[in-house]
């Protein structure tokens, strides 16, 4: 990590102003009064920005889950844009590096990695988010009209605040405008943060996403976060009957109006988490796996047995050789102390939800792994032979 990108959490950093003062001003309404008309905006802009947002900048702009026109995709990041979360670009950006990465130490919003707190909005400030690797969305960049909204990210809030004040007045403006999108805000947040604390996994993705029905509601679909993160290409997220996907049902009616078409499904075999797990994540869920096993007690259970045996030399003369040359030679001798494939496999069914077809794989990959580790630790303990 570069030296203007390490995490301070000691610092409150500029971008954090004005998101201070939009929730401050809440509470002008003491003032200005709280309005049917102006609670009616509040709704009203909460779930249609929502809608921009899920729909628009999540499964459009990150997912690319299915088809619009060029005027379409506009108007989508336009409107999503009015929830001054940045522009669609940056957004995009930012939760395509969040699935690369997700809950590991590059990930930009991990609880598990920095707290609850900052996953939920002190990312947002750190000068990393403020310089997303835009390689990864050259298919938007390709479009000037969405990198100049990207660059005025403001704009479209900014007028339908003054919209929102012109129709409804100051009552308007801050319970109408500035109470919908503070929820609007932590409605989208909360996904970073509790969707990856509280909730169920049903499916092995190799972080801690979960599924989540209350958060479902009040996101419009987005609380499926671990059907998500199982199969990203999928416009629909709740992918049971029963999984309120508000999201989805509003692009299902638009794609009957031709507004938008090619929605994309998970596979059935994803559905009934019959499917082969892909190498990523078959790669995070080995490295758990063999995390469960004490490297330093194997390691010191195969130097006391090796000590008095007759291969003694030849592991001290493997202390010469790289890591991997030496974790490939003890991959093939006799390994009581190590725990089998079997072991591996049992209790990778016990601890994950991986399926049938992928368990042997995430075994035999821990158990590779584990002899690393354990290869570095023996290694490192030996006196190498002279030269």
């Amino acid at each position: 990590m570069a030296p203007e990108e390490t995490f301070h959490d000691d610092i409150i950093y500029p971008g954090s102003i004005p998101f201070l003062i939009v929730h401050v001003s809440c509470f002008a309404a003491i003032w200005t009064g709280v309005t049917l008309e102006a609670v009616v905006i509040c709704a009203i802009l909460y779930w249609v920005r929502m809608l921009a947002v899920t729909g628009g900048y999540h499964r459009y702009f990150s997912h690319r889950t299915y088809k619009t026109s060029r005027v379409g995709q506009f108007l989508i990041a336009a409107l999503a844009q009015s929830s001054a979360q940045r522009g669609a670009i940056w957004w995009a950006a930012m939760h395509r590096h969040h699935h690369l990465h997700s809950d590991t130490e590059l990930d930009p919003h991990s609880p598990r990695q920095r707290g609850f707190l900052y996953s939920h909005v002190g990312w947002i400030f750190a000068p990393a988010a403020a310089r997303p690797d835009y390689e990864s969305v050259a298919d938007l960049t390709q479009y000037p009209e969405l990198v100049w909204l990207d660059k005025h990210h403001y704009l479209t809030a900014a007028l339908m605040g003054a919209g929102v004040w012109l129709l409804a007045g100051w009552s308007g403006l801050v319970v109408g405008f500035l109470w919908s999108t503070t929820l609007l805000w932590h409605g989208t947040f909360s996904i970073n943060s509790l969707a990856h604390v509280h909730g169920s996994q049903r499916y092995q993705t190799g972080d801690d996403s979960r599924n989540n029905w209350w958060l479902a509601i009040i996101t419009c679909g987005e609380g499926w976060h671990n059907n998500h993160h199982a199969y990203q290409s999928s416009t629909r997220q709740g992918f049971r009957w029963y999984q309120w996907d508000l999201t989805y049902y509003v692009l299902k009616v638009a794609s009957w109006m031709g507004l938008v078409w090619d929605l994309r499904s998970a596979p059935i075999e994803v559905v009934n988490n019959e499917h082969r797990l892909g190498r990523t994540i078959v790669e995070k869920v080995a490295r758990q796996l063999a995390d469960t096993f004490s490297a330093e007690k194997v390691a010191a259970q195969v130097t006391a047995t090796w000590e008095n045996s007759h291969m003694w030399p030849d592991i001290q003369a493997w202390a010469h050789e790289t890591t991997a040359h030496a974790a490939a030679r003890l991959s093939t001798a006799h390994l009581p102390e190590f725990p089998t494939a079997e072991e591996m496999r049992q209790r990778a069914a016990e601890m994950f939800r991986v399926p049938e077809v992928s368990l042997d794989e995430v075994s035999e990959r821990a158990r590779v792994l584990l002899i690393q580790a354990v290869s570095v630790r023996i290694l490192s303990d030996l006196d190498p032979l002279p030269a």
